[in-house]
């Protein structure tokens, strides 16, 4: 878990120095537009080439590759004077999460204990929002208050990311290496059959809300500043902490509905939030953004943490891998094309209206959500050592004694 949230700490460092690359180094917002795409088209690659591999090589010799290349793109980043630099060093560090939200996510879940049984889908959906959220808010600390602002945060990601592949040493392996590591990465997307039904709402969920993240790193940071009236980068760290830190609360909230009912209520919640947020933008009240940012994130959090358990259900180790392949290829789809395509219109568009279109995206995400969530089948399997039939249901449906959803393959 240390791990997984270092790793997205380190991906989340730039957000607060997006401005100041602005003002001292003339990027436009479509150049930062690119380069959130070109994190996003890193991670996609990786999870699309390299998903599988932790199931052939072990977990722990992939996650310590993912964080050796977010090492290598932090300390590329410490030198950003042209778009050329800050593109090549965001590439590094999507591949870098892509590896780690296969790697470390499953690693996660072969890990976790039993009880309670959401703790597994809300501990590997939720790290990354995690990590975003400290990342931001330590980004806009240091650079308004350190000393170096333009490289500190980047010395301090990378120390945590040696620290991190010093724990993944020493801690035991979960899945053990098998034959077909080179046939592993032939591009392939592969989810168990008994929840390919789930995928079309969990798409609208993942994507849905990544774009609002993406859209956050990409276009809030100018949209404060221009519209907001605040130059401050601790105060854009917070803003968007404003949208990851309530995504890790709200997530064992899912925990108490079915998968299906809980990404209903969440992305109910999530677009009333984008409401406030557009509200707040048209009015100019940084108060409301923030508040509004806020509940949208709440809204992230059960949505996603309740998708991807229905996603998980009744998983064994060999399925893990691939099933975060797929769910974070969604998420990062999610981020990378509504980016490419506002970044093109960021020329013609103001923010404003950039916005209105993002708000558009999480109301028919939620229509979608509301009409079509069903929840995993519930699986009659018989019990190896007492014959006996048990039900692997959805976890909060469980009946008392039943198995987890969760269980070790």
């Amino acid at each position: 878990m240390v791990s997984l949230v270092a790793s997205f700490a380190a991906s989340a460092a730039p957000i607060p120095l997006f401005n100041i690359y602005r003002a001292e180094e003339g990027f436009t917002n479509a150049g930062i537009s690119m380069a959130v795409v070109t994190t996003a088209v890193g991670t996609i690659a990786a999870l699309l080439v390299l998903g599988r591999l932790s199931n052939h090589v072990g977990r722990r010799l992939t996650a310590i590759a993912s964080l050796g290349l977010l090492l290598l793109g932090c300390l590329l980043l410490l030198n950003v004077h042209d778009i050329g630099t800050l593109l090549a060093g965001r590439l590094l560090m999507g591949v870098g999460t892509g590896l780690a939200s296969s790697s470390l996510t499953s690693y996660i879940v072969d890990a976790a204990p039993t009880r309670p049984q959401w703790l597994a889908a809300v501990a590997s959906s939720q790290g990354p929002m995690l990590g975003l959220t400290l990342g931001a808010i330590a980004s806009g600390a240091l650079v308004q208050f350190g000393p170096w602002p333009r490289d500190l945060i980047y010395l301090v990601c990378a120390g945590l990311l040696v620290l991190a592949a010093a724990l993944i040493v020493i801690s035991p392996e979960t899945a053990q290496p098998t034959p077909g590591a080179w046939r592993s990465l032939l591009p392939r997307v592969r989810v168990p059959a008994g929840v390919r039904r789930l995928l079309p709402v969990a798409a609208a969920v993942f994507l849905a809300t990544w774009a609002t993240g993406a859209f956050y790193q990409a276009f809030v940071p100018a949209l404060v500043e221009d519209q907001l009236h605040t130059h401050s980068p601790l105060i854009l760290g917070l803003v968007f902490a404003a949208y990851m830190a309530p995504s890790v609360l709200g997530a064992p909230l899912g925990g108490r509905f079915t998968s299906a009912a809980a990404q209903r209520v969440g992305m109910i919640i999530f677009m009333a939030g984008w409401i406030g947020i557009i509200t707040a933008i048209a009015i100019g009240t940084l108060a409301l953004f923030i508040a509004a940012t806020m509940v949208a994130g709440a809204g992230q959090g059960i949505a996603i943490s309740a998708a991807t358990r229905g996603l998980l259900h009744d998983s064994t180790v060999a399925d893990r891998a691939p099933i975060f392949s797929a769910i974070y290829l969604l998420c990062y789809s999610g981020a990378a094309f509504p980016s490419l395509i506002s970044g093109e219109l960021s020329n013609t568009f103001s923010l404003p209206q950039i916005a209105l279109g993002y708000g558009g995206l999480a109301i028919v995400a939620t229509l979608l959500t509301v009409l079509a969530a069903r929840n995993p089948y519930i699986d009659t399997t018989r019990n190896s050592q007492h014959g006996e039939l048990i039900k692997a249901a959805d976890p909060a449906r469980s009946r008392p004694g039943a198995p987890p959803a969760l269980r070790r393959g």
